[in-house]
């Protein structure tokens, strides 16, 4: 079976958004303070590229997930779900960074998203590891929802620096699941 890697080139798309964007978008957005939440923002110069990013990301998790994860149904649906929730946030849009009008309703809807997205993957980590053929990839599994948890946190009480903390979210989450997948391919 020919190895697919939608969710490598969309996270590599995604990687050099996160980074290259800021200097394209409102004057004041910064790295380190706002998120990519915030740079798909309504009313957010540019802002269309981060959302389409986060909808390509949420449609290759899909696909690569029902590629790759055809025994394990739970896991499946995790994924599913993960990727729905990532195309939920490039869907509905984050408030603006600065006063303005802007929808509440779909920056609501944009933070259930969020939130779901933060969820799942925390999920398909953890059940993962029970799928993992070795104790190594099974620590690395669960040692990735860890530290999901602790930067979501971080991003709470150390939001001055919610920017940097989602980015490594996104870092190491897409990283381990390009490793998780991979391990995926070699059993297919």
């Amino acid at each position: 079976m020919k190895k697919h890697e939608y969710i490598k080139w969309s996270f590599l798309l995604l990687f050099v958004v996160m980074f290259v964007l800021p200097f394209f978008s409102e004057e004041g957005y910064s790295i380190l303070k706002h998120t990519t939440s915030e740079l798909g923002g309504q009313n957010t110069k540019n802002s269309f590229i981060m959302n389409i990013s986060f909808i390509l990301l949420g449609l290759s998790s899909i696909i690569e997930g029902g590629i790759y994860l055809k025994g394990f149904l739970m896991h499946r649906v995790l994924l599913i779900l993960f990727g729905l929730s990532l195309i939920g946030a490039g869907v509905f849009s984050h408030m603006p960074i600065y006063d303005g009008p802007y929808s509440q309703r779909e920056d609501y809807y944009h933070s259930i998203a969020s939130s779901l997205t933060g969820f799942t993957f925390t999920m398909f980590a953890i059940s993962s590891a029970f799928i993992e053929r070795t104790k190594k990839r099974r620590v690395i599994a669960v040692s990735v929802a860890i530290l999901g948890i602790i930067l979501s946190l971080l991003m709470i009480y150390l939001n001055e620096y919610a920017g940097l903390w989602q980015r490594l979210i996104f870092i190491s989450s897409f990283t381990w699941i390009i490793y998780f997948l991979n391990g995926m391919k070699k059993k297919t």
